[in-house]
């Protein structure tokens, strides 16, 4: 009897947690990847100019991420992941120059202050009262007509908090995904929100290790396998089409789609999907941290928003950079290392650079955009959706896209449990046999 068949469209983080996930199941597992590498928008690669390995953009994970975290064990790269013990994050405002804080209260209330290095504190239990109009509301709005979108909190943390997560200006972002951010991580306190570090680069410690363990289960891997077309037959996907081959899909063989939102919209037109995405830029210097520098910075009142520190290299991170996409690339990375060098204290030279734009990065969260994310199950039979653009609750970052993978490889799992013969089907099956 042959193995059912999942076909996976799509080797970013999605498609490989749904991959992962349903390797164990004894299911025929084939990943279709369009390009030639893996990982989509969370990989590493080699740049000549840097002459080292970058990735090509900055993710910020925390302790609370727990499908990150679970994936990580489950590919054998737990290893590569570090949790700092501290969730001390440091902030500077570039149009005063002031350095602040932020740092837990102490337990058992969920509360931070900000405190500035003179210091004198920022946040006051005004702030928080502002706060809890978010917590505690059930709408989906945009957040400014929910709660208030300035003083020192929301300016100093939650403006660049939500900035960084959502990719969308905050005041007109989804309430509910902002909820639901602060939910898990800053009201969770201290432990919720320390970072998390990756070792070796993001294919090195997400990527890398799941393909390998993928080979090893007998996962056929295609790279450069763009599907072209679904052919549906009786409300299912009857055969994918790719370039030069069409696959006939048997009753028990199944399809995740883990693309792109605009990917599977051209596929599968009759889904709803997000249709407004949002940039992100990232800057990657070829430039020592000095001694002391925090491994990620919070800037404020300045083009750059996020300082990542790594090994010989410091990388910017710009979201919601639509405005951006005009600029020359030339008088834009003066500007950054300006500011860069203004945090750090640097008096160097521009060192060598390399400017990365995403210009669908994800999509926008906005309360319309928020509705127009679809569910895992996509209106067929045998097709399923994965990707950071699905309906999880989440914004679209590293553990929304595992989230859906996950969510894409259950249903899978029923799926083949469905199609699956009885105990009692296979005893007519064999006695069938027998008199034939």
């Amino acid at each position: 009897m042959s193995r059912p068949r999942v076909h996976i469209i799509g080797a970013g983080l999605a498609g490989l947690a749904a991959a992962v996930d349903l390797a164990p199941t004894g299911a025929h597992i084939i990943l279709h990847e369009a390009a030639k590498a893996a990982g989509g928008r969370c990989r590493s690669y080699f740049d000549p100019r840097l002459f080292m390995e970058i990735d090509n953009g900055n993710h910020l994970m925390l302790a609370c991420n727990a499908k990150a975290l679970a994936y990580a064990d489950m590919i054998g790269a737990r290893d590569r992941l570090t949790i700092l013990s501290d969730a001390r994050f440091d902030f500077i405002d570039l149009a005063s120059g002031k350095r602040s804080t932020l740092s837990p209260w102490a337990p058992p209330l969920p509360l931070w202050r900000l405190s500035r290095e003179d210091g004198a504190g920022l946040s006051t239990f005004g702030d928080y009262a502002n706060l809890m109009k978010l917590a505690l509301s059930q709408e989906d709005r945009p957040l400014r007509d929910i709660m208030r979108c300035d003083g020192a909190l929301y300016d100093g943390l939650l403006r660049p908090l939500l900035l960084a997560a959502l990719n969308t200006d905050p005041a007109q972002a989804s309430s509910a995904l902002a909820r639901g951010l602060l939910r898990e991580t800053i009201l969770k306190g201290a432990k919720a929100c320390r970072p998390v570090m990756v070792r070796g680069g993001l294919s090195g410690a997400l990527i890398d290790p799941a393909l390998r363990l993928l080979e090893t289960q007998n996962v056929d891997i295609l790279m450069a396998h763009r599907l072209q077309a679904l052919h549906l037959t009786d409300r299912r996907v009857g055969a994918l089409q790719f370039d030069g081959e069409v696959i006939s899909l048997r009753p028990d063989d199944l399809v995740i789609l883990a693309t792109p939102a605009s990917i599977a919209a051209a596929l599968a037109p009759w889904i709803e999907t997000p249709t407004q995405f949002n940039a992100i830029l990232n800057a990657h210097f070829a430039a020592a941290a000095p001694d002391g520098l925090a491994p990620i910075t919070a800037v404020t009142n300045a083009t750059t928003e996020w300082l990542f520190a790594y090994p010989g290299r410091l990388s910017v991170t710009i979201s919601a950079a639509n405005h951006l996409s005009a600029h020359d690339p030339e008088d834009l990375v003066q500007r950054i290392w300006r500011e860069v060098s203004r945090i750090t204290g640097s008096r160097a030279e521009l060192p060598p650079w390399r400017i990365l734009r995403e210009k669908r990065a994800t999509f926008a969260a906005t309360p319309e955009q928020n509705k127009r994310r679809p569910s895992t199950c996509a209106a067929l039979e045998n097709l399923f959706l994965a990707g950071d653009w699905t309906a999880t609750g989440l914004p679209a970052t590293i553990e929304g896209a595992l989230t859906s993978g996950f969510a894409a490889a259950r249903e899978a799992r029923l799926f083949l449990k469905r199609q699956s013969p009885t105990p009692s089907t296979l005893r007519k099956t064999f006695a069938h046999a027998d008199h034939g």
